[in-house]
């Protein structure tokens, strides 16, 4: 039986992004999905850095070394997941992903992207899906003509 997502934990949210949509650019992640996601990764690569330093520290640079291997892998491992969860976060708000690139523009760009990213998404089915919030709000066709 598979949970339903308002049942989702930070966990849940987290293996939603990595395991079930690891390249998937397309369709729409909630706010949930993503601020989950980026969550999760910080939970598990501060720690990791934070202990690598203070060992390192005390004169094992070998541990320091592993601990940072450690830390980049993981960060090559989740760069496809990261792209694709903000692209579709992006979708949500019916913007295209190509919009990430706005973070290129010094100091204004970041803190858009960075407003975009907490804005609620758009509640109704747009161009790339339907809102994964409630998905049975039906689509309207106002260019019907019968």
């Amino acid at each position: 039986m598979e949970k339903q997502e308002s049942d989702y934990n930070m966990i849940d949210w987290w293996k939603k992004a990595v395991f079930h949509n690891y390249a998937n650019f397309s369709g729409r992640a909630r706010r949930s999905e993503y601020w989950y996601f980026v969550l999760f990764n910080i939970i598990l690569f501060i720690p990791v850095f934070i202990l690598s330093m203070i060992v390192g520290e005390n004169g094992n640079d070998s541990f320091t070394e592993i601990g940072l291997i450690i830390i980049g892998l993981g960060f090559i491992g989740l760069i496809i997941p990261w792209l694709a969860v903000v692209v579709r976060r992006l979708h949500d708000l019916n913007r295209s992903g190509w919009y990430y690139f706005i973070r290129l523009i010094p100091v204004v760009g970041p803190i858009l992207l960075l407003v975009w990213l907490c804005t609620d998404g758009n509640p109704y089915p747009n161009n790339y899906g339907a809102d994964p919030k409630n998905p049975g709000i039906p689509e309207f066709d106002f260019d019907n003509k019968e």
